[in-house]
């Protein structure tokens, strides 16, 4: 019986504090992603690419195409705006656990399985920008393909480094059906590598 007790005492402790550090990385991340449209304009475009891609009528096709790419030219300035911002957070708030499952203060206890949450996002900045500007040569088609690859990727890291790794997956293949490894092959090469160098995959 007592060692029962114990036991439920230390789940409760530990589910305390991971709420606690959980909630910290929310609002930190929060109070920097809450002074932009960052994700409206995601939704945006991804409604947007869906619509066009069922458009029968060139003309029409054309039209709204034009129209999505200043959308998504005001996405990446805001993006950017938002990266630059958060590059001010001290390293230590924004350090990463690379464990599969949330371990309350895992960043703090396990530094050497961590990684830098300002330095993916500079990654995501440049992924998103060059398939904005479309530096790969690609049709309109696979164009959104590669951005909204980018931009799920985008919203995975920050997943991650609000719950965990596992949480983030989970997250993504339940609202967009896509599984991690499907968005790191799907986004753009030079963003592929620098990813997996950066989280050590």
């Amino acid at each position: 019986m007592e060692i029962f007790i114990l036991l439920m005492l230390t789940a409760a402790g530990a589910y305390t504090l991971k709420s606690r550090d959980q909630n910290r990385r929310i609002a930190l991340l929060g109070s920097h992603l809450g002074k932009h449209q960052i994700e409206k304009l995601m939704e945006s475009l991804t409604e947007g690419y869906l619509r066009t891609l069922g458009e029968p009528d060139p003309d029409r096709r054309a039209q709204i195409w034009s129209l999505l790419s200043t959308a998504e030219m005001e996405l990446c300035e805001q993006f950017n705006r938002f990266v630059a911002e958060f590059s001010g957070v001290d390293e230590a708030d924004a350090r990463v656990s690379k464990l599969p499952l949330s371990v309350p203060y895992a960043d703090k206890l396990f530094s050497n399985a961590t990684f830098d949450l300002r330095k993916a996002l500079s990654i995501h900045a440049q992924g998103i920008t060059n398939a904005a500007k479309n530096s790969l040569n690609q049709t309109d088609k696979a164009k959104a393909f590669t951005l909204s690859a980018e931009l799920f990727l985008m919203q995975h890291t920050c997943h991650w480094f609000c719950r965990s790794k596992t949480v983030a997956s989970a997250r993504m293949l339940a609202r967009h059906k896509t599984s991690y490894a499907q968005l790191l092959e799907s986004v753009a090469p030079d963003t592929r590598r620098a990813y997996r160098a950066l989280i050590g995959d």
